[in-house]
């Protein structure tokens, strides 16, 4: 199943009520949050109080994207605020399998993310526990970057590590998601797409959503 995720990174924050709203009636099924600290990425972003914000306006589950040093101090605080689904970044979590129980002990889904420079053999201990895996497609930190071709090789890789071991965990994709690498990222295995500029940066969620998801659901059929 294909599902889209807008990332509110893009969205214009003086409407993002309005915003998520349009995105949602483009068949959006999730949301994606990025949460930057200013050290583990060279931004900052949201906290806690803008995902309870959030939460207030819409049903759809709330995908919390952790790009911070200290994931495990704050995931309580995620939940509390809303978050239905938390992810990880490998590269910062030092006890990952701990981090990843404590997400789901909390009643969350449990993520985890590599970056575009990390293999996907690092996760291979925490494939049975992660819900889902968060494929970098571009450099975390800014919106808006050109996607790196090197994550379909990863996507397909997962996808097929997947089948071998009989796992269950989805796979995500986030990064320069557009209506020209949309099609090669469905078709290398991905089953989530974070996508925000191309969602929008147009001032039509609604439309641009739709887009996307046909032009996914179009290469998924072509998988097939």
């Amino acid at each position: 199943m294909i599902e889209l995720a807008p990332s509110i990174l893009s969205a214009d924050f003086a409407h993002l009520a309005d915003d998520i709203h349009l995105a949602t009636e483009g068949g959006a099924s999730l949301l994606h949050l990025d949460v930057m600290d200013g050290h583990f990425v060279p931004n900052l972003t949201i906290g806690p109080p803008v995902v309870a914000s959030v939460r207030k306006i819409t049903e759809l589950p709330l995908d919390c994207h952790l790009m911070i040093e200290d994931p495990d101090f704050y995931i309580p605080a995620f939940v509390d605020a809303g978050a239905d689904w938390i992810s990880v970044h490998q590269e910062v979590c030092w006890h990952l399998n701990r981090t990843l129980e404590s997400i789901r002990s909390r009643g969350a889904q449990a993520g985890v993310v590599i970056n575009p420079a990390t293999p996907v053999e690092m996760l291979s201990e925490v494939l049975d526990i992660a819900d889902y895996v968060l494929v970098m497609s571009v450099n975390p930190g800014f919106g808006g970057q050109k996607f790196i071709p090197g994550a379909l090789g990863k996507i397909a890789k997962l996808a097929s590590i997947r089948a071998s071991r009989a796992l269950n965990f989805r796979i995500e994709v986030d990064g320069g998601v557009d209506l020209e690498t949309v099609g090669d990222v469905v078709r290398a295995g991905a089953e989530i797409l974070v996508a925000g500029s191309a969602v929008f940066s147009k001032r039509d969620p609604k439309g641009d959503a739709q887009k996307l998801l046909k032009a996914a659901h179009e290469a998924s059929w072509q998988k097939v």
